[in-house]
């Protein structure tokens, strides 16, 4: 069996992290995906084949809780891992309620979301 690489999904609306994410992932092995938006991602989220999304939480339009409620309606089974600039107790607790894997602040450890990602994408979902 062939191994692919992971494949992550990073949604934020803020295009130099976005352009931080894609180059940390990339750095790290991963394939990457990046969107400005939660409607641009969705747009593709059944087809792209991303093993996790990680989300930003506060966008403009669709929000990543909006996001979340949209991959969970679907019953898309994709793990999201929540990186924001407002973390709240509120904000936390809400995007682990449905379904968060994990939930980090902005300006994030590079070892963190990467263990992060590899936790919400347990062994799963990388054969290909």
């Amino acid at each position: 069996m062939t191994r692919r690489p992971i494949t992550i999904a990073v949604v934020d609306d803020e295009e130099d992290v976005r352009h931080a994410l894609h180059r940390l992932l990339r750095s790290a092995g991963f394939e990457v995906l990046v969107y400005a938006t939660g409607t641009e991602f969705l747009r593709h989220a059944r087809e792209s084949a991303a093993h996790c999304v990680v989300l930003d939480l506060h966008m403009a339009g669709m929000s990543g809780f909006d996001v979340q409620s949209q991959l969970q309606a679907w019953a898309l089974p994709l793990p999201v891992v929540v990186l924001t600039g407002n973390d709240t107790t509120e904000g936390r607790k809400r995007a682990l309620d449905i379904g968060a894997k994990a939930f980090l602040s902005k300006p994030v450890d590079d070892e963190a979301l990467i263990g992060a990602i590899l936790a919400a994408v347990g062994p799963r979902g990388v054969d290909a």
